[in-house]
């Protein structure tokens, strides 16, 4: 065999035959995987302990979290918008809208703002940052002269790595945003930001959650799994198909918040019930340091929650579409994003 044939550290190379094209010069091809090493449990202590000798492997909760980062990461193109709504109030919709918004961008490399339309002093920007100096109403007081993403950066507040645009906070002006004013807003958020997650405030009818509901790439929709609960989660979901595609309705995700969960209630039913009718439905569990109301901080969240969210961001990640398309990514490409 001649020294071409060999690799002087790991022996002869079986199989070359030639030159390799360029096209097959991938990670895959040339790169030698290490065994999988187990993260955590008791499998990550017995390869720890042992200094790598005994490797039981990775088990199936890292797999499935590992899964679901890959699925988190899925490149996007262009701007992805996301409504998250509910029929009524007190089922914890803001806290999912703050709680998804911190997992993509604490897994994503891009850029992520979350937006609250609320229409009555939204809380969205209390949960997150504690910071609502400036809000969604100046924004749209200076929004012909955004033109830049620092420009849209004077009207944020940052929790993370994730950015928050409050609602207004003045009592006085119950209305809110118009339809209008929210379509403005997300044009020109659509420019500087990959992921737009919106907190639409309560209720189906005002202006701008029908602004959200149309403008929307991805749906959330919010309830809890009790008798009252499951009910106006159907009346939405009813009212949704008599005004729009019933596909968008299908692909929408359930999201079950069992605050208020009893154990008369049979939970699997009303999970089955509702699996067949839209695309997920992710059960997140009651967490002391979330029912407090207070400002989140994920990492005093239990695993469970944490997992229940990053479920969630996983099943919305699954229709980003990595195509550029639109201004948005025209912009971004610019920016190197």
């Amino acid at each position: 065999m001649s020294s071409e044939d060999a690799d002087p550290d790991h022996g002869p190379v079986i199989g070359v035959a030639g030159p390799v094209d360029a096209g097959e010069l991938t990670d895959d091809t040339i790169v030698r995987r290490r065994v999988d090493r187990p993260q955590g449990g008791w499998r990550g202590a017995v390869f720890t302990a042992s200094r790598g000798l005994l490797n039981p492997g990775v088990g199936p909760d890292e797999h499935a979290h590992r899964d679901q980062v890959r699925r988190i990461r899925r490149p996007l193109g262009s701007a992805h918008q996301i409504g998250i709504t509910s029929i009524n109030g007190g089922v914890g919709k803001t806290t999912v809208a703050a709680c998804v918004g911190l997992v993509l961008a604490e897994y994503r490399g891009d850029r992520v703002v979350a937006l609250d339309a609320g229409q009555n002093a939204g809380t969205l920007a209390d949960r997150l940052t504690g910071d609502t100096s400036t809000t969604v109403r100046d924004m749209i007081g200076e929004i012909e002269s955004l033109t830049s993403l620092a420009d849209v950066s004077r009207f944020t507040s940052l929790a993370g790595r994730l950015q928050v645009i409050a609602s207004e906070q003045d009592p006085a002006m119950t209305d809110g945003l118009t339809g209008e004013e929210y379509e403005r807003v997300c044009e020109v958020l659509r420019r500087f930001y990959n992921v737009v997650i919106t907190d639409s405030g309560s209720g189906l009818v005002h202006s701008a959650v029908g602004g959200t509901l149309a403008l929307a790439d991805g749906l959330v929709i919010v309830g809890s799994p009790t008798a009252d609960g499951a009910g106006r989660v159907s009346k939405t979901l009813d009212w949704l198909l008599a005004r729009g595609p019933a596909e968008r309705v299908g692909d929408a995700v359930l999201v079950l918040t069992c605050d208020r969960a009893s154990k008369h209630v049979d939970t699997e039913r009303v999970r089955r019930h509702f699996e067949a009718r839209c695309r997920a439905v992710v059960e997140v569990p009651f967490d002391p340091h979330l029912a407090t109301g207070a400002q989140i901080d994920m990492d005093r969240v239990r695993p469970a929650t944490h997992d229940a969210f990053r479920a969630i961001a996983a099943h919305l990640a699954d229709r980003f579409d990595a195509t550029p398309v639109g201004v948005g990514a025209e912009m971004m490409a610019v920016d190197g994003v």
